[in-house]
């Protein structure tokens, strides 16, 4: 069996959420407060025998109106739907019998907890709120200090088994067979395990104790407890020749001890002290202590370990435990049934290595059943690329409106789910934990973005955006992600830029060319022309949260624009570009009012590209004077660029510039409008 859905109404950040779960592993992420701890506490508060059930005011949703508040008293509901799993055990029907609401090849039971107030008390709670002024603008804040100092201690909570409306309790008995182990973000790992004091340590050692006994098939379980029997008494006859050693050694000196006490009169009624002793091995457990043995030799204490080290030990300890308390051989009718571990930011103690071998650790031990389902809330883009796309659920949560994803469910094609899971590499799957997105085409305005927003005042790590290079024009794909007009998609807000990237064919030809804009449309007669209409399918304000910017009709590219409109920045010019020498000419003339097309054209050196730049300028009519201008220095730049390593050196001089701002050193430097609209759209 496994936990297949839970259904959340009123429990913080959740108003009224239904989360599927997946049979095994379950990486639950989102960006800061988007309610991942809150969901694995609501799990607990339903599974875990152990969970204080009483909660406080703050654990009740607050997204609710003064007027709802005041006729109904707030009530937290939290179900949880169980189904048949693919590796089931005899007894997991025996378990939930009780709680069934289908019985079919696909049984379903139902776990409700609920916080509410008790019908006797709805009418002191209605005539005690209804004293509050609707019109007060502190009225919510007041309802609820209300409800905190007179109402909250009258709370009851129940777990009801089964159909919520037979109000069932459900039997502590079959509760007692689930083991639901919870291992937080902050944990004192060396105060939890380190030596045979602890009781974790202590249990597992107990267990394990004699295992070749134990696991040995061959033997009944008659012959086991015989055996184990006498390897015990042996312990003990050897423990007690070390305590008879013991008192040989202290005897003169337990004499003049005892003398003391007698003198006192501890002696009286023909008693006096004395010492003696036995050892069983439980009690041997406490000299033990959890140490790591070097291949050179060396032993140092675990309390030496770093934490991650520390807390992966720690992991291990805690699975042997389960499959200890799930050991109906050990633990006869008291084992448990179905084990679940929930794991809180397991990445805040491991570097990404130990990230990736954590989670073959634990897959490891799910394929050997040690442990039945598996809950890890993480920000580790590690963590995710290390996982499947059906293993991840996204929670997102924004203007206080909680929403959920499902990455493997949103893709109408197998060859796009593969694609995105192929592209989430440890650093594209930052997608997934951002509050918003920035999809862009390639490593220049991936690098140079953040910087240029920079120069208009906005910061895009303030506002929790991640700025993702998709390598190309690849966006449908990961659009699917994010379509909040679809199902199971995360809803965060995407903005993409686009190149316009004009082309031309010859109208005998079957395949188009890249061309420059001021070529476009230059004679229609002989060729056909296209451009990039990503931003025509996603226009400013069409979708709930896409939206796509490109270059307008005298545009190309990212870098042709920021020349553009910045023709004889300095800035610009980079020691990794070629034709540097030329390209800053053409900047110098065109600082130059008197200068013509003519003389920029002059410039450009014989070549076959340089020839069609000539020759398309000066065949185009639409373009002015000042136009004509810039698209050639744009031109020849483009042509005269790496795109790697002049984005490193653009974003460097940006950079530095940037320094310089509110001095006379500073360079002016426009940012295109395309780019200023997408920034202004992520940001407000």
């Amino acid at each position: 069996m496994y936990i297949s859905k839970i259904q959340l109404t009123n429990f913080r950040n959740f108003k009224n959420q239904e989360i599927s779960f997946n049979d095994g592993i379950n990486v639950i992420i989102g960006h800061n407060n988007a309610g991942k701890t809150n969901l694995i506490k609501a799990i607990s508060l339903v599974i875990d025998s152990n969970q204080s059930k009483k909660l406080n005011v703050d654990d009740f949703n607050k997204n609710i109106e003064i007027q709802t508040l005041k006729t109904t008293p707030p009530k937290i509901s939290i179900s949880l739907t169980i189904n048949k799993g693919k590796e089931e055990t005899p007894d997991d029907l025996v378990v939930i019998s009780n709680w069934l609401t289908k019985l079919d090849n696909n049984y379903e039971a139902l776990l409700t907890y609920e916080f509410f107030l008790p019908e006797k008390k709805q009418d002191a709670y209605i005539k005690a709120l209804d004293s509050i002024d609707n019109t007060d603008p502190k009225a919510l804040d007041k309802a609820w200090k209300l409800i905190k100092h007179e109402f909250l201690r009258f709370y009851m909570h129940k777990l009801w088994g089964g159909n919520i409306n037979n109000k069932a309790v459900a039997d502590s008995e079959s509760l007692q067979k689930i083991d639901f182990q919870f291992l937080d973000a902050i944990r004192d790992v060396e105060r939890d395990m380190l030596t045979g004091r602890n009781t974790l340590l202590r249990e597992v050692l107990d267990f394990f104790m004699d295992y070749d006994i134990k696991i040995n098939t061959e033997k009944t379980p008659d012959e086991k407890y015989t055996e184990i029997k006498e390897r015990r008494n042996e312990f003990s006859e050897k423990a007690q020749v070390l305590i008879d050693e013991l008192n040989k050694r202290i005897k003169l000196g337990k004499e003049q001890i005892l003398s003391y006490a007698k003198n006192t009169g501890a002696s009286f009624n023909k008693a006096s002290p004395d010492f003696d002793g036995t050892i069983s091995e439980d009690e041997m457990y406490s000299v033990l202590k959890l140490i790591i043995e070097y291949e050179s030799g060396i032993k140092i204490p675990a309390t030496h370990n770093g934490l991650g080290y520390n807390n992966l030990i720690f992991m291990s300890l805690l699975l042997a435990k389960m499959q200890i308390n799930a050991d109906v051989d050990y633990l006869d009718s008291n084992a448990k049934i179905f084990t679940t571990l929930a794991i809180e930011e397991p990445e805040a103690h491991l570097h990404p290595a130990m990230q990736y071998k954590f989670l073959k650790f634990l897959n490891e031990n799910k394929k050997d059943k040690k442990v039945r389902q598996i809950f890890i809330t993480t920000h580790s883009t590690h963590i995710t690329s290390a996982v499947s796309l059906d293993e991840i659920i996204c929670l997102h949560n924004e203007n206080s409106q909680t929403t959920i994803g499902y990455p493997s469910k949103v893709f109408p094609t197998l060859q796009s789910q593969k694609y995105v899971q192929r592209f989430l590499d440890a650093t594209k799957s930052d997608m997934l934990f951002a509050q918003k997105i920035l999809l862009v085409e390639g490593i220049a305005e991936q690098l140079l973005l953040s910087i240029l927003a920079d120069y208009l005042d906005v910061s895009l790590a303030d506002n929790h955006i991640a700025t993702i290079n998709i390598g190309g024009r690849y966006f449908d794909h990961f659009l699917y992600l994010f379509d909040s007009s679809q199902e199971n998609t995360i809803h965060k807000k995407v903005v993409c830029i686009t190149d316009r990237d004009p082309e031309s064919k010859g109208k005998a030809n079957s395949k188009y060319k890249k061309c420059y804009p001021f070529e476009y449309n230059l004679d229609t007669d002989k060729y056909d022309y296209k451009f990039n209409i990503f931003d025509q399918k996603y226009e400013h304000k069409k979708h709930p949260n896409i939206t796509f910017f490109s270059q307008n009709d005298k545009g190309k590219t990212f870098e042709y624009d920021l020349v553009l409109n910045n023709p004889s920045s300095n800035i610009l010019i980079t020691d990794s570009m070629s034709n540097k020498e030329e390209i800053q000419e053409l900047m110098t003339l065109y600082k130059d009012s008197s200068s013509t097309v003519d003389d920029l054209l002059n410039v450009l050196r014989d070549s076959k590209e340089n020839t069609r730049i000539k020759t398309s300028i000066q065949a185009n009519s639409n373009y002015n004077e000042d136009e004509k201008k810039r698209h050639i220095i744009a031109s020849r730049y483009l042509n005269s660029i790496g795109k790697g390593e002049n984005a490193l050196e653009l974003a460097y001089n940006l950079s530095e510039n940037l320094k310089k701002k509110g001095t006379d050193e500073f360079i002016d430097f426009i940012i295109p409008p395309y780019i200023q609209n997408a920034i202004t759209e992520l940001c407000q």
